[in-house]
């Protein structure tokens, strides 16, 4: 029996719908993706690294003598007054006693000196006194000569009699000065360890001993203490070491490739140093000569050190002190009301920079010219206007032509 028409119509109907269906399902979809506009504002472009506070001014105490230092009591972290903070005390050892041939020797020197300045002192005298004479002959050869009663050639032999009186007197007086030093030299073959109470030492406990106090040379704190338990030192061995915690610097090594962008006067935003705000800065000074230094990879870079001056009020860096670790950000370049996009949307092809551009709901290949550039940012000289929609993070699923859609948000903004 032959099928009715309507029957045939339903029938071709849902065959209709069901090749729509599969034709639905298997068309390419749009490619989810995540997508930024070309907006225009200021790119500020900076050299970022890591650097260390330190005090302008670090005081190494040492010892003044040879001899014993006893306990350090004064304590890391200690306020100091410049003059008045006793630092440490030393005990002064004797010099080597001199044996009778010894001390004779050195007693006669000392004779010999004095009388050596004494004649020294006779010949300054006798200079001196031929200078007199060799001026008052000038004087009175000058109006001869100007008178004609004597030849030039009389007048400049007697100026030249009182140039060499004049050198004569100067050798003199010098020469007075170098014997003087020669006695002080052989007195002090003589001095022992008590003579140290004539400069500024002291009895110790009321016996016979002599120490020699060390006071705080600046006004500031103690920031570290080398010897702290008594012990028999050299002279000059480091004690301790002192400052103003209140003069602080920050050095930074930055690669020189990095370096020479930086010049003194930058701006600088120092961060993650454990406050709550960025504190302002100025770099002082470029160091002119660059160091080795080894990567925590193992690669041998060569650095240079910058040397930062915080220009933040005090009060608000105060907690900082010597060897802090703090995070810098040299501003090398600002530029004001600039075409930029993220650095995430940019690829490169060919020695050419592109990005994928949002037309109409398809992804499109954008040649563009690329101006500055920092961490996040890049400045667009050419290729795109405001307002473009650019895609971040391209995949490989996302090529020329490609339907593309914003991928969907959800959790509170994590896709």
């Amino acid at each position: 029996m032959a099928k009715s028409p309507r029957r045939l119509i339903v029938i071709g109907g849902i065959a209709l719908l069901v090749l729509a269906a599969i034709g639905w399902t298997l068309r390419p979809r749009p490619v989810p993706a995540d997508f930024a506009s070309v907006v225009r504002g200021n790119l500020t472009v900076t050299v970022d690294d890591e650097g260390e506070t330190r005090l302008k001014d670090v005081y190494v105490v040492s010892a003044p003598v040879r001899g014993r230092v006893l306990r350090i009591d004064i304590e890391v972290g200690d306020a100091i007054r410049a003059g008045e903070t006793l630092l440490a005390t030393f005990e002064p050892t004797d010099p080597e006693i001199l044996d009778v041939r010894s001390r004779s020797e050195a007693e006669s020197e000392v004779g010999a000196a004095e009388a050596a300045i004494q004649l020294a002192v006779a010949e300054r005298e006798r200079a001196t006194a031929e200078l007199a004479f060799a001026e008052s002959e000038l004087r009175r050869k000058e109006p001869l000569a100007e008178r004609g009663t004597i030849s030039a050639a009389d007048l400049d032999r007697t100026r030249l009699e009182a140039n060499r009186a004049r050198a004569a007197v100067a050798e003199a007086r010098a020469n007075v000065k170098v014997k003087r030093s020669q006695l002080e030299m052989a007195r002090a073959a003589l001095i022992t360890a008590r003579g140290l109470a004539e400069s500024g030492g002291a009895r110790n406990g009321g016996d016979d001993r002599f120490v020699i106090p060390v006071r705080a040379p600046v006004s500031g704190r103690v920031m570290r203490i080398i010897q702290e338990s008594e012990a028999v030192v050299a002279p000059g061995t480091p004690i301790l070491e002192v400052g103003d915690a209140s003069q602080l610097e920050i050095v930074v090594d930055l690669l020189s490739t990095d370096a020479v962008k930086v010049t003194e006067g930058d701006q600088v935003m120092i961060e993650e140093w454990g406050g709550p705000a960025t504190l302002a800065a100025v770099v002082r000074r470029v160091e002119p000569f660059g160091f080795t230094k080894v990567s925590a990879l193992g690669i041998e870079e060569q650095r240079v050190n910058v040397i930062i001056d915080l220009t933040a009020p005090s009060i608000e860096w105060r907690a900082l002190g010597h060897g802090y670790h703090v995070e810098t950000s040299i501003v090398i370049d600002e530029r004001k009301s600039v075409l930029k996009i993220p650095l995430s949307a940019l690829f490169r092809v060919g020695g050419k920079w592109r990005v994928f551009v949002s037309r109409d709901g398809t992804a499109r290949v954008q040649d563009i010219e690329l101006g500055q550039r920092n961490d996040l940012e890049a400045e667009v000289v050419s290729g795109l206007s405001e307002g473009d929609r650019v895609i971040l993070h391209p995949s490989d699923r996302i090529t020329e032509g490609v339907a593309v859609e914003a991928r969907p948000v959800v959790n509170g903004g994590l896709p």
